[in-house]
């Protein structure tokens, strides 16, 4: 066997160790077996294993002392094969068997000899680095996660009591009575932000309404604003009976306010109230304080 066909059937042994062969190349090797191809093939296999096993990550880990054994095996085995290897000339005298080695006699047995081993080892080197770069490489199975939670979106008297916190600028009115005489017990406050422009109604006493037949509109009064024409806060529905907080919807902006109120008017509210139904009324006081 030439060193080329010593190189193709190292380079065989060693595919075959790792991924196995077909059908083609376990002919091809078995045509060119020396005669101790299976022992080759056991080295480099128990070889693979052991580096293999030095990085593997399982779901469920080998028992340490059932992994320490198989490497230790592995080890031990190669470490033999190295010592059958390299245990030339034989130790017999010269006398005990009557033969005399000439100076240039190579050693039977492994083709790798000296030569081989050394390639071994670097071809134990080149699959541990295989090995190690292939699972770098290879994106890790997705780990359990427990889900993201989404953030809980805040209700409008949650927001309210955050731009009381927040904002410095924040002023308040209390509601009253307006001119509908069946609306008697309307009570609740405003809060106001100019430099956030943002603001919250908390009403109680206001009638449920069928929003097909009539809605509640929000007005404010500006002091930069005609009086004839306020501000458009918004359209709402008041759907339960107790107390409820609603987020103002200024059209434009409101700078400085001065007094609210709560028309009743048709679905989707006017551009400008004839002020026939007010609600509620509130007139600004001093600004507001952090509050429940």
């Amino acid at each position: 066997m030439n060193e080329e066909q010593k190189d193709i059937f190292f380079d065989l042994l060693t595919k075959k160790a790792i991924f196995g062969l077909d059908a083609a190349e376990q002919a091809k090797l078995d045509a060119m077996d020396p005669g101790n191809a299976e022992l080759e093939f056991n080295s480099l296999e128990m070889a693979a294993a052991a580096i293999s096993m030095m990085g593997a990550t399982d779901d469920e880990p080998m028992p340490a002392s059932l992994r320490s054994k198989i490497i230790a095996d592995a080890n031990a085995f190669v470490v033999e094969q190295n010592e059958q290897t390299l245990a030339w000339p034989p130790t017999t005298s010269e006398e005990d068997n009557g033969y005399v080695a000439a100076a240039d006699e190579k050693p039977s047995g492994s083709w790798l000899g000296w030569l081989g081993w050394a390639s071994a080892a670097l071809a134990c080197i080149a699959l541990a680095l295989n090995i190690y770069f292939t699972r770098v490489q290879t994106p890790p199975e997705i780990a359990k996660t427990p889900p993201v939670e989404t953030p809980r979106v805040l209700s409008a008297a949650e927001l309210r009591e955050e731009l009381l916190k927040a904002a410095t600028d924040t002023i308040k009115a209390s509601w009253a009575v307006g001119n509908v005489k069946e609306l008697t017990q309307v009570v609740g406050d405003v809060v106001w932000s100019d430099q956030k422009q943002a603001g919250y109604m908390r009403l109680k006493g206001l009638p449920v309404n069928d929003a097909t037949k009539e809605q509640y509109q929000l007005w404010i009064f500006d002091k930069n604003q005609d009086k004839a024409t306020p501000i458009d806060g918004g359209v709402f529905n008041v759907s339960a009976e107790g107390e409820v907080v609603i987020p103002i919807n200024a059209k434009i902006a409101a700078t400085a306010p001065e007094l609210f109120a709560i028309t009743v008017e048709r679905p989707g509210g006017v551009v400008v109230s004839k002020r026939g139904k007010i609600a509620a009324l509130a007139k600004v006081e001093t600004p507001a304080k952090p509050s429940a």
